[in-house]
């Protein structure tokens, strides 16, 4: 039972971007109904757990939100150029580098000879793998389909480099100030919808679709109370790797549900991607033990 809960944020995370395509919206108007869901979400969990937040809490909490808001934006803004299939994977492999060298960097991690063959091994299957999602197939497509799909994927690298930024800034915001995931939840859902207004005020985000997307948002953090949940019972690493297997959900569900094209030549270079993607978060999970 305690791995069945562990595999819960798996597959809330794997079906969040496309549950959000199929509520519909821009990217603006996906952000801002989910952050409001995952506020009223975080309001539920506050009466129900009702921990002491104090200054640095709400401070940490806040600013990580924020950075989160950046982080979905810029992934939801990704999707419009790159689809489900393609921006899943590419965006779980690039934070999961990032994160992994910023807490070796900055926090001393990997103090062990294992953890250093382990994460490095893990770090090289990564790139491997999000280079494999990402393979053209040339016989299959026409010139001018290459340049067009060439443009298209250097816009959603742009999206998915900040989106990199803003998801790491706010894993590592709260792990700076050592802030409990629980008490984190409402001061962060905050700074989710402070910073998911100000980044698309512009292009007036109310509509039908941003109440549609409210669905997200619980969605989200019905996953991140499932991550809770199970780190007590079975550890950072085991919760932690188990999560990374919503990859494959996202990626399969983009070209199955969502009918985005792939040559056959291509869906066996996205399974082995996305497989050696989830390998090497496993290999990083347990780098943390």
């Amino acid at each position: 039972m305690d791995i069945l809960l562990a595999l819960v944020p798996a597959l809330f995370w794997g079906t969040l971007l496309l549950v959000s395509s199929k509520l519909g919206g821009k990217a603006h108007h996906q952000l801002v109904g989910m952050t409001f869901g995952a506020l009223l979400f975080a309001i539920g969990i506050y009466l129900f757990k009702q921990p002491e937040l104090s200054t640095t809490i709400w401070t940490a909490g806040i600013i990580s939100g924020v950075c989160w808001a950046l982080g979905q934006y810029n992934q939801f803004s990704a999707v419009q150029y790159l689809g489900v299939s393609r921006t899943v994977p590419i965006s779980t492999g690039m934070q999961l580098v990032v994160t992994t060298l910023f807490g070796v960097i900055v926090f001393g991690e990997w103090s062990t000879t294992t953890s250093v063959i382990l994460g490095i091994i893990a770090i090289v299957l990564l790139i491997i793998g999000v280079v494999f999602t990402v393979m053209e197939d040339k016989q299959a497509n026409n010139q001018g389909t290459q340049m067009s799909g060439g443009s298209h994927m250097q816009k959603g690298i742009v999206h998915l480099v900040i989106s990199t930024v803003g998801f790491v800034g706010y894993v590592i915001i709260l792990r700076w100030f050592e802030v409990d995931g629980w008490a984190a939840i409402l001061p962060q859902a905050i700074g989710m919808v402070l910073g998911g207004l100000l980044l698309t005020l512009k292009h007036k985000p109310f509509n039908k679709y941003t109440f549609r997307n409210i669905l997200t948002g619980a969605w989200w953090g019905a996953g991140n109370l499932a991550l809770l949940l199970s780190i007590p019972l079975i550890g950072v690493a085991t919760s932690f790797s188990l999560s990374q297997t919503g990859t494959i959900i996202s990626t399969l569900g983009g070209i199955f549900l969502l009918n985005e094209r792939k040559s056959k030549r291509q869906m066996v270079f996205v399974i082995i991607g996305c497989l050696l993607i989830v390998v090497g978060g496993v290999m990083i999970g347990f780098t943390k033990e």
